[in-house]
């Protein structure tokens, strides 16, 4: 399994060059970009495919690998929006993860499907954002890139089998889920769900998380939370995944850099490499 580390790991405004020099100091093997909002450093929705194959070659020349995309921008429009016009709006940003990811070479994208609230009912968001994805699959088919369905909290697809179910419903091999360990914690044991979506996992973000405290503060740096890690290495083993373990954690206050470094020792530890 591969090193990995997201945009979100370094501090707001870090320039690219910085952030890849340090990722590559720090061991990592690659780097998934954030799809910004406008004025943010690298690629947001304005980002050309000539930037972003500008952006692709800074990186290799780092000697790393941009394999994954990710994006915060569908909170603000998510797919499952009551408002056609917000739903347009999350589609375009699917679109440009997918543009992007071709230019850069990355093979997947990562997307929130919709959300749960007081405004959209359970049943509501499954059946528009699943309509909204069979939109945007013959887009990824075009550009051979990947739609990976992240768990998140977002009060929805709350079990391994419906998730299974759900990315299973569109019989396409660009669709399928970008699964994140941490977020499982709170309502499920991450082994488990590994072991039921199988070769559905195109990815895998890492964080660690306490449940006992009940709230996003939980979130706590790799190692020091209540992910088995050793069985999730075993899981991820027995389903033959041998690509990015993504960390997506929060920054130190003081020297945030320094997050970047631990961190990816921390990975070596959880892919079996040991504690240095």
């Amino acid at each position: 399994m591969l090193k990995g580390v997201n945009q979100w790991c370094f501090p707001t405004g870090t320039p690219l060059e910085q952030l890849f020099a340090v990722s590559r100091d720090a061991g990592y093997d690659a780097v998934e970009l954030n799809v910004n909002p406008e004025g943010e450093v690298g690629l947001t929705m304005e980002t050309t495919a000539s930037e972003a194959e500008a952006i692709a070659k800074l990186a290799r020349d780092n000697g790393l690998q941009l394999r994954s995309i990710s994006t915060s921008l569908l909170w603000r429009s998510p797919l499952s929006a009551d408002d056609p016009a917000v739903r347009e709006q999350g589609r375009r940003v699917v679109i440009k993860q997918l543009e992007l990811a071709e230019a850069i070479g990355a093979d997947t994208v990562l997307v929130v499907p919709g959300a749960v609230n007081e405004q959209t009912s359970y049943d509501v968001c499954y059946e528009r954002s699943r309509g909204e994805l069979e939109l945007l699959v013959k887009e990824a088919e075009k550009r051979n890139v990947r739609i990976g369905v992240e768990n998140v909290w977002n009060k929805f697809l709350l079990s391994p089998l419906e998730m299974r179910d759900y990315v299973d419903y569109f019989r396409s091999k660009h669709v399928g889920v970008y699964f994140d360990a941490g977020n499982i914690l709170a309502y499920g044991f991450p082994q488990q769900w590994i072991r039921i979506l199988g070769e559905r996992i195109f990815k895998v973000h890492v964080k660690d998380f306490r449940p006992s405290v009940g709230t996003g503060h939980g979130f706590v740096p790799l190692l020091s939370g209540d992910v088995n890690w050793t069985a999730v290495r075993e899981a991820l083993q027995e389903i033959g995944y041998s690509d990015t373990l993504t960390a997506e954690v929060g920054i130190y206050n003081e020297t945030p850099l320094q997050t970047v470094y631990d961190t990816a020792r921390h990975i070596g530890v959880i892919i079996g490499e040991g504690a240095r």
